[in-house]
């Protein structure tokens, strides 16, 4: 079985986003990162093709910093800030221009952080909302506070289209494998401060580095 048909399980993703953060909380562990991530693919392929526009990208992205680790210089990609300070320092990030280094682990992780601030935003709304509300509400209203700032008019379309077929807040906690509606949402609870803490560190790492806008 691939990964991309195993069954998604929000327990991984809780376990892999909390083994992220070392170093005090003030680090992020770039394999459990991509780990994390992982699981959230399968979450999102779990529900058919509706997230394909995120889902395909983040595959992509999550091979490159794989063959990174892989890589001769794969200790430098270890956490977030040993790749932006090797990076930086390395000038292998072009702060200007697309076209040179276009895979360089910085912009691939930022590519991966602001599609997670969608997803945190998203899973946090499923969570706390009641149960006559629609998802693709939610979703859209998570999407346009975060990952819409950044595609062209075209894939925003699509996505607002998209969200229209998302299936009902129970059906998404059916997928996360986790039991009751009480045991998800009491699941996410515990899950979602170690992704907004990843977040958080993250977006302070780049904002530190002037690296949030990288073209």
């Amino acid at each position: 079985m691939s990964s991309s048909e195993e069954k998604f399980s929000l327990r991984e993703v809780l376990v892999s986003f909390k083994s992220c953060l070392v170093d005090d909380d003030q680090d992020v562990v770039v394999e459990h990162y991509l780990n994390g991530w992982k699981g959230l693919v399968r979450f999102m392929n779990s529900l058919g093709t509706i997230f394909s526009f995120v889902s395909k990208d983040a595959v992509t992205k999550i091979q490159i910093m794989e063959n990174y680790l892989k890589g001769s210089n794969g200790e430098k990609y270890r956490t977030l800030q040993s790749m932006v300070e090797y990076e930086m320092s390395s000038n292998l990030v072009d702060v200007t221009k697309r076209s040179n280094n276009p895979d360089s682990g910085c912009r691939t992780i930022l590519r991966l952080h602001r599609a997670l601030r969608w997803l945190q935003l998203f899973l946090e709304k499923l969570r706390t909302s009641n149960t006559d509300i629609k998802t693709s509400t939610l979703c859209s209203d998570a999407y346009n506070d975060s990952l819409a700032n950044y595609h062209p008019w075209l894939i925003r379309k699509t996505a607002g289209v998209a969200f229209l077929a998302l299936p009902t807040r129970n059906t998404f906690f059916e997928v996360m494998n986790v039991g009751t509606t009480e045991e998800v949402v009491e699941m996410l609870g515990e899950a979602m401060p170690y992704i907004s803490k990843v977040y958080d560190i993250t977006q302070e790492l780049y904002s530190q580095h002037n690296l949030l806008d990288l073209p």
